[in-house]
């Protein structure tokens, strides 16, 4: 019963995200057809056997057996369909009216990708604060592939195979998609530039990540002060950054609540920061329950709270949205120059797998994934490879130079070519999701 419930754990979001963002996908293309009067002769979520179809006007609306995808079929799209020179007919229309039709799939998932994030980060979030921070490394690992390469606390992570990083955020895609494979970091330690070598650990049983055992300065932080307790008599407050203990910096939250624990009715002096100023405070543990408590919680690592308005939050998102269409960008390309290992990519078993991790955690972590999931598709529909929109666009764009259509055969030839292309890529990225689920 438990393995059953489980599966509809993670079923039903996963067909919840992929049927949204097919339908806003082929709704663009349906939509752009339409408005420009081409005869749409069909509109399916799914491939294969019709599950349930309904006819309105010319065009068939169905749902189909196979949820891994959907089509709009227009009059006269198909090759083997015999021109009648009626304008209804997608062919009949000019080179643009066709870009413009295999470009709004695509451009949907994106301005569906601009809206979820937008709505996402209207919720407001507890933001780490050491992600926008310089990577200086504060833990390494004893056994990880950092601490192999000699790396050491207080480095300061310049660049990641010639390539800047200025913030943990960049530090952190410049490593992951590098599980097993070389990296060159430039470093400075203590005023001197060194180059080090490094192979990254492969962790993630979702994603394959790049890991190199090392993790930024992490100061513990006050997240809430009950009231008429020693922490608030000492005016301790909520935000409120731990520097040390009795002198002792460098603690974790672990060892700060070991410290508290230890020293039941005796002074310690906390040293905080609270709005970038620095003050001591005495507190004397109460004894409760056999150990010190001070009626504080405390997060392991620093936050700000960030609650935008509408505005704000739109301007976020296009932001993130841009940022993220570069970084994806990025690792598209790589398929090309062979800096992306296909191994990077995740398949229908590893989008269901975090579809249902994110549905636990609620409404808003699940549209966060949604977001991230349309601009990849999106971006994916735009590589200019045969049988995907960017490759039909591509297409025409080469007849366009050349003042001439390509007779019906080379078509066929190009479209069988990069439906081979994405067949080998759907197997692949298919067999690394099982393999991620046996390890």
């Amino acid at each position: 019963m438990e393995n059953v419930f489980g599966f509809f754990q993670t079923m039903l979001p996963f067909l919840f995200v992929i049927g949204v963002l097919i339908f806003v996908h082929e709704l663009g293309h349906f939509l752009v057809a339409r408005w420009y009067g081409v005869k749409v002769l069909a509109f399916s979520l799914g491939f294969g056997p019709k599950l349930v179809k309904v006819t309105r006007g010319d065009t068939e609306y169905c749902i189909s057996a196979i949820p891994l995808g959907g089509y709009v079929k227009l009059a006269g799209e198909n090759a083997d369909d015999a021109p009648s020179g009626d304008p209804a007919e997608f062919m009949s229309q000019t080179k643009w009216v066709r870009v413009q039709v295999y470009l709004a799939g695509p451009a949907m998932n994106i301005a569906l990708a601009l809206v979820l994030t937008t709505v996402v980060l209207t919720q407001g979030a507890n933001v780490p604060l050491y992600r926008t921070s310089p990577p200086i490394l504060g833990t390494v690992t004893e056994d990880g592939s950092g601490a192999r390469a000699g790396l050491l606390a207080g480095d300061r992570v310049l660049r990641v195979n010639g390539v800047a990083v200025d913030t943990w955020d960049a530090f952190d895609m410049a490593v992951a998609p590098h599980a097993n494979r070389e990296l060159t970091l430039v470093i400075d330690r203590g005023g001197a530039v060194l180059d080090v070598t490094v192979t990254p650990d492969l962790i993630g049983d979702v994603v394959d990540m790049g890991d190199l055992g090392v993790s930024p300065v992490f100061r513990p932080q006050i997240s809430l002060v009950m009231p008429d307790q020693p922490a608030a008599e000492a005016g301790l407050q909520a935000g409120d950054v731990l520097v040390a203990i009795d002198g002792e910096r460098g603690l974790t939250q672990e060892e700060v609540i070991n410290r508290i624990q230890a020293h039941a009715d005796v002074a310690l002096v906390f040293t905080i920061e609270r709005e970038g100023v620095t003050q001591d405070l005495t507190i004397v543990p109460e004894l409760t329950g056999g150990v010190g408590l001070i009626g504080a919680q405390i997060a392991p690592i620093e936050t700000r709270r960030v609650d935008p308005d509408l505005v704000t939050a739109m301007k976020m998102s296009a932001t993130q949205t841009w940022e993220g269409s570069l970084a994806i960008g990025t690792t598209l390309a790589g398929l090309f120059t062979r800096e992306t290992p296909v191994t990077n990519f995740i398949g229908p078993v590893g989008i269901a797998r975090m579809s249902g991790a994110q549905a636990q955690l609620g409404w808003i972590p699940l549209l966060a994934l949604m977001s991230m999931i349309s601009l990849n598709l999106g971006l994916l529909n735009l590589m200019p490879i045969p049988i995907l929109d960017g490759g039909h666009i591509t297409i025409i764009a080469l007849e366009g130079l050349a003042r001439r259509d390509f007779s019906l055969k080379v078509k066929e030839r190009i479209l069988v070519a990069g439906f081979a292309a994405i067949v080998m890529l759907m197997v692949t990225v298919v067999f690394n999701d099982v393999v991620r689920l046996f390890r």
